[in-house]
């Protein structure tokens, strides 16, 4: 005799966990984007698509197809599993501090010896 299927399950998690890894991931790019655009002209220089935005104009891009570019890796390699949020909730917390803390001006001249 079969065991009777469980009448409702839960589905897997691992798009959401995706998503908010990503989203780590894209605001520490940002950062660390932001400050190496700041600390060096040669990278500040390349990061200069769109003159009248000057720097930030790659910066936000470059963060931007970082973000998407690891959703759309993570969500097709965890679409169908359970991942533990422990975990993906640190990284992602870890990676927003990071962001936060290399586009917050005073942290960033302290780094760069200003």
């Amino acid at each position: 005799m079969r065991a009777a299927a469980p009448l409702h399950s839960d589905p897997p998690n691992g798009s959401g966990a995706a998503a908010i890894l990503a989203a780590g991931i894209g605001s520490a790019a940002l950062g660390i984007l932001a400050f190496a655009g700041d600390a060096s002209d040669s990278i500040g220089k390349a990061l200069n698509f769109y003159n009248p935005t000057g720097t930030l104009s790659g910066v936000t891009t470059l963060a931007i197809l970082a973000w998407i570019v690891s959703w759309i890796v993570l969500n097709l390699t965890w679409r169908r599993r359970d991942v533990g949020f422990g975990l993906v909730g640190g990284l992602a917390f870890l990676g927003l501090a990071v962001g936060f803390l290399l586009t917050f001006p005073p942290a960033m001249d302290l780094l760069q010896g200003k």
